[in-house]
């Protein structure tokens, strides 16, 4: 199982391009949220998006995990995470189905589907679930 693309939002290309969205010093985070999540392209305000993976003993905090974007490259630019977050599942297990990088306070940059079958990806207490961005980086500007 292997997980999918990260696609960009409808708006994500035109915030990076106008200075809404700043890789250099805005704060960002990675939120995961389950099958019935209506997260997609059409998705802005990262408030308004439904179906976060709930906090009771899944090991999992509301709004995810702070994560460090980076850039690297000149003519082709290359966006990626510093540092993959991790998650530890409690007691209830951890069930999700796409993760999102968001602007905190702000609105979605990407998302992805955990497994490009697509299926939900469970961990079982004590384990771990790690999102990785593909070797390529998140995403790339050229």
């Amino acid at each position: 199982m292997a997980a999918g693309a990260w696609v960009m939002t409808n708006t994500t290309r035109t915030k990076l391009l106008n200075g809404t969205f700043d890789i250099d010093s805005d704060t960002y985070k990675m939120a995961l949220f389950l099958s019935t999540s209506d997260l997609g392209a059409a998705s802005t305000d990262f408030a308004s998006v439904t179906n976060e993976v709930g906090t009771t003993n899944t090991g999992y905090s509301a709004g995810g995990k702070a994560i460090t974007l980076t850039l690297s490259g000149t003519t082709t630019v290359k966006v990626d995470i510093d540092t993959d977050p991790v998650w530890t599942a409690g007691s209830a297990g951890l069930t999700a189905r796409f993760a999102c990088i968001y602007e905190v306070g702000g609105d979605v940059v990407c998302y992805c589907l955990l497994d490009s079958s697509p299926a939900d990806v469970s961990v079982t207490e004590g384990n771990t679930l790690t999102v990785a961005a593909h070797t390529d980086g998140v995403f790339t500007l050229a």
